[in-house]
């Protein structure tokens, strides 16, 4: 028994041994790849637009998700507060607290035509030399897993180029968004409504996505005359031609883009002469008219009335942003509404296009952020780029563009405008516009005299283009962002 007994304790001891060389040998490499964040607390901002579901969609899931998962992966517990602004003041509000060098908002969810007002003066992280060389005076390595396989490259060059025509990154997408066609299916597809409207015009109202595929703008525009009817508080189609920050820009645009028209000629800067069109100045006569089928006050509608007049039944169809989804398909109308592609242009030639407008907003990073709070941010936007983040983005309403999310077979089941979103972000299908430093005057000056021709206050849609291009001209050369200074007809330039 005393033999057993100091063999055993021989073995014990042998044990002890073996195991303390192990520990010691792995507490090491432990320190060395503990996260320097572990054991802190550290409170994080996202500045967010108001009344935006995607926006607080990606706080809510900062709290909800990844506060655990930092935890449990970092070890160190962070919260996240929201704060936000409606769009037409979002960027007054970031600006005032990035000029002045604060970390007051750490991560911003930026519209994608900031980008450029916000990296020129040094506000924001340059996203290439965070994937390529990180933050070296922060602590931060290269980070080669935010350089992101994008569904499509009008996705990239939306939501993370400056400045246009460049391969340099200052933003990462947080919400993907193009416009679609929202249809109430319980007014359009009455079958005794499809009868009378197929006897009085020789075709038939769509019923299914591969119809409305292939519909003209012409002939949408016979089915919105068709449902204007004034007497019974019923009208063809909502659209949005509102003053207000850049509602009725992105509404018109459409018409030049998919007609063959553009915005400015991006690699020398140059409005004069591309944006001064007779084909864009078809489009925005035509998109005028397009208010004869519109409910009374149209001219003040944006994105919350079009929201409106479309679940309370009050238009037969909306041409509407697809991020606004779950707002306009509710437990009310969820059964007789068909979320399909908004129409296509025959152009001069009798070829078709359809060129509508990119919306959504990208992730941006304050540069001012301290050590601490850009690491969290970091390890923030790994974490929302994983396949299980972005999914649960998808499943609870957001717009992911990731390509491996959008390719998933489940992806076009989960929302009812999925389809329709995969659909139009496609480079062919959609475009963004500038992304100017001097963004904010440009685009007041041109929403105030587009928004007054489509109220009548002018008639010559050509006067006005070339009015809104001279002075959008000078903005950029005055400003040294174009060597194309205005000709010299520039200076009777008048809308009429």
């Amino acid at each position: 028994m005393n033999r057993v007994s100091r063999r055993s304790s021989r073995l014990v001891v042998i044990a002890l041994l073996v195991l303390t060389s192990l520990v010691l040998s792995v507490v090491p490499a432990m320190s060395q790849d503990a996260h320097p964040l572990a054991g802190q607390s550290i409170e994080m901002s996202i500045l967010g637009i108001g009344g935006w579901l995607p926006s607080s969609l990606g706080a809510q899931m900062a709290n909800d998700l990844f506060v655990g998962y930092a935890q449990e992966n970092y070890g160190y517990n962070v919260s996240f507060t929201f704060t936000e602004s409606p769009f037409e003041s979002l960027f007054q509000r970031a600006a005032a607290s990035l000029q002045t060098g604060s970390d007051e908002f750490n991560i911003i969810i930026s519209d994608s035509q900031w980008l450029g007002a916000l990296a020129t003066p040094g506000w924001i992280v340059d996203i290439d030399g965070l994937i390529e060389n990180g933050l070296p005076d922060l602590g931060i390595d290269p980070q080669p897993s935010l350089d992101l396989e994008l569904f499509s490259d009008v996705a990239r060059t939306t939501y993370q180029v400056f400045p246009d025509g460049s391969d340099e990154i200052w933003g990462l997408p947080q919400e993907g968004d193009v416009q679609v066609l929202f249809v109430r299916t319980d007014i359009v597809n009455n079958p005794d409504e499809m009868a009378a409207f197929e006897a009085a015009n020789g075709f038939a109202i769509p019923s299914t996505f591969e119809e409305w595929e292939v519909l003209t703008m012409d002939q949408f525009e016979l089915i919105a005359g068709f449902f204007t009817r004034p007497d019974q508080d019923l009208y063809g189609v909502a659209m949005q031609h509102s003053i207000v920050y850049d509602f009725y820009s992105m509404q018109l645009y459409p018409f030049m883009w998919s007609l063959g028209g553009q915005a400015w000629d991006p690699a020398t800067r140059t409005m004069v002469g591309v944006l001064d069109t007779p084909v864009n100045a078809e489009a925005m006569e035509w998109n005028r008219r397009m208010l004869n089928y519109t409910p009374p006050g149209a001219l003040s509608m944006g994105i919350g009335e079009n929201v409106d007049a479309f679940t309370q039944g009050k238009v037969a169809t909306s041409i509407q942003w697809a991020a606004v989804g779950l707002s306009m398909v509710t437990d009310e109308n969820r059964d007789v509404v068909a979320i399909v592609p908004p129409p296509q242009f025959v152009r001069e030639d009798g070829t078709t296009s359809r060129v509508y407008s990119m919306g959504g907003q990208p992730w941006v990073l304050n540069a001012f952020n301290p050590a601490d709070k850009m690491r969290v941010a970091v390890d923030f936007l790994n974490w929302w780029y994983l396949p299980e983040t972005q999914l649960e983005f998808a499943i609870r309403g957001g717009n992911p563009t990731v390509a491996a999310t959008l390719n998933d077979p489940t992806f076009d089941d989960i929302n009812p405008w999925n389809r329709a979103y995969k659909y139009m972000l496609q480079n062919d299908r959609a475009q963004d516009f500038w992304h100017e430093p001097n963004y904010a005057e440009m685009l007041a000056l041109q929403q105030e005299a587009f928004t007054a021709f489509a109220a009548g206050e002018y008639n010559d849609a050509l006067s006005v283009l070339n009015f809104v291009a001279c002075e959008q001209q000078q903005i950029l050369f005055d400003n040294g962002r174009t060597e194309v200074a205005p000709p010299d007809e520039c200076e009777d330039a008048e809308p009429q």
